[in-house]
């Protein structure tokens, strides 16, 4: 067999994290995110901010009760501190991307189907977003009746169509559990959690329709150092809007695709060096 390079061998070495990850304009400019959560504090991000030493732009958003017709105003506040966690890890990564809040849970804690898939309506028709962050998910048996599980699905599909990237967290106990949306993986990007030496760090792993694993802790107070699928998706989510600052039209199989380069040049760069 012919060892010697081909275009491919040629195109690869092109496409590694330190060249495409360390362009200064991979910053997040120009791409609007939107966390579907549980709020975010605008304090603490302003506080965190500019400790890093990061200008960053002013978060948006709105209130999303499924009991409630009209949306609530975002008042800069949180229902509870996992949405802000959410929001400094993308903001760790891609210090200019333009942040929407969609707080979807109620006072139970919780968040329904049906506010989910109002919210992430919302984030496509309304605030033009280009990447969705969802570190939730929904266990298979409280998807019925079986519309509610038709209900997300068209959404999913809707995003698609419209090149909008979905980030899902698959269950943190998985592939035990199955957990939804992640597993309309083929329309979305679904991550898993694993243990990496830097936040920098991930992997495409294709296990029961979940495709990628993220570096999988937190920065902010001692629940996010706990490795959850939660923390491992907005890293992905904020290694995309680096990688779309610099092409913001790109598809969703086309980030896919180069995800898997960037994992692939990683992998044969550590074997070269040792």
């Amino acid at each position: 067999m012919n060892n010697e390079p081909t275009i491919f061998d040629e195109l690869f070495a092109k496409i590694r994290p330190e060249t495409l990850l360390g362009d200064p304009r991979a910053t997040g400019e120009g791409i609007s995110l939107a966390i579907i959560d549980s709020g975010i504090d605008a304090s603490i991000i302003a506080d965190r901010m500019q400790q890093n030493g990061h200008e960053y732009q002013p978060i948006e958003g709105a209130i999303f009760r499924n009991d409630v017709a009209d949306l609530g105003p975002y008042l800069g506040k949180q229902s509870a501190p996992h949405g802000t966690i959410v929001a400094d890890i993308i903001l760790r990564l891609a210090p200019r991307v333009k942040i929407f809040s969609a707080d979807v849970v109620g006072p139970g804690g919780m968040a329904e189907v049906e506010t989910v898939v109002r919210a992430i309506y919302h984030a496509i028709e309304v605030w033009k977003c280009k990447i969705i962050n969802l570190s939730l998910g929904v266990p298979e048996q409280k998807l019925h009746p079986i519309q509610k599980k038709h209900q997300i699905m068209r959404a999913i599909d809707e995003a698609y169509y419209r090149d909008v990237l979905i980030f899902a967290a698959a269950h943190n106990e998985h592939p035990i559990v199955h957990s939804y949306p992640a597993m309309f993986s083929p329309e979305l990007i679904s991550v898993d959690k694993a243990i990496f030496e830097n936040e920098w760090q991930f992997a495409y792993e294709l296990r029961e329709h979940i495709e990628f694993q993220a570096y999988a802790r937190g920065y902010l107070g001692p629940f996010s150092r706990e490795p959850a699928t939660s923390w491992a998706t907005p890293h992905l989510a904020g290694i995309a809007a680096k990688i779309l600052s610099l092409r913001p039209n790109l598809k969703l199989f086309e980030i896919k695709t180069i995800l898997y380069w960037l994992f692939q040049s990683s992998k044969n760069g550590k074997k070269e060096n040792q």
